[in-house]
């Protein structure tokens, strides 16, 4: 049985993380992120791998995405979607506040 180390932290709004960073955080391998960067379901600003930062907001949605893929064996465009869904109605709950 192998031991898993778990991480806790706040990301701050402005912090960048690199491709190797977000990695680790959300425990995907490279290749989950590439694919997904390049299907246009994990937006990214720059063009080159090594170039990528990734905020808050890329964290969250790259946890949702796996989780979803993951528990519901969910192809990656359905848990895009739903991770686009679940952003908006953290919007609109935010600006009913």
């Amino acid at each position: 049985m192998r031991e898993h180390e778990i991480i806790v932290a706040t990301i701050e709004e402005d912090v960048a993380l690199t491709l190797e960073e977000l990695c680790t955080t959300c425990a995907v391998t490279r290749e989950w992120v590439v694919t997904r960067v390049e299907e246009g379901l994990l937006p990214v600003e720059e063009a080159a791998p090594g170039a990528w930062r990734f905020g808050s907001r890329h964290l969250r949605r790259t946890r949702a995405m796996r989780r979803i893929e993951r528990d519901f064996d969910a192809a990656p465009e359905l848990a895009a979607l739903v991770a686009d869904l679940i952003e908006e109605i953290d919007q609109l709950r935010s600006r009913l506040r």
